[in-house]
């Protein structure tokens, strides 16, 4: 699994878990910003990767629809992995 290049903001809780779960289901952004978009749900790959790298607020919309592509309740975007919680 790729390394991040730049350390994580702090604009939204979910942003480090999206991007676990994209990887953890050998997902490339640009094939899951695709899923997202056939969802109804507007989003480019900059306006994305900010999302995941935690340096923009995530919209209740995008939240709902990423969790449905994932396939994972919306809470599994909001638990604390570092704390395992």
């Amino acid at each position: 699994m790729k390394t991040r290049k730049k350390s994580y903001g702090n604009a939204n809780m979910v942003g480090k878990n999206i991007e676990r779960l994209r990887k953890e289901k050998g997902l490339k952004q640009k094939d899951f910003i695709a899923k997202i978009q056939v969802m109804g749900c507007d989003m480019n790959p900059t306006s994305y990767s900010k999302l995941e790298g935690q340096l923009r607020s995530a919209t209740d919309r995008e939240i709902y629809t990423i969790a449905k592509v994932l396939n994972v309740p919306m809470e599994f975007l909001f638990q604390d992995i570092d704390s395992n919680e």
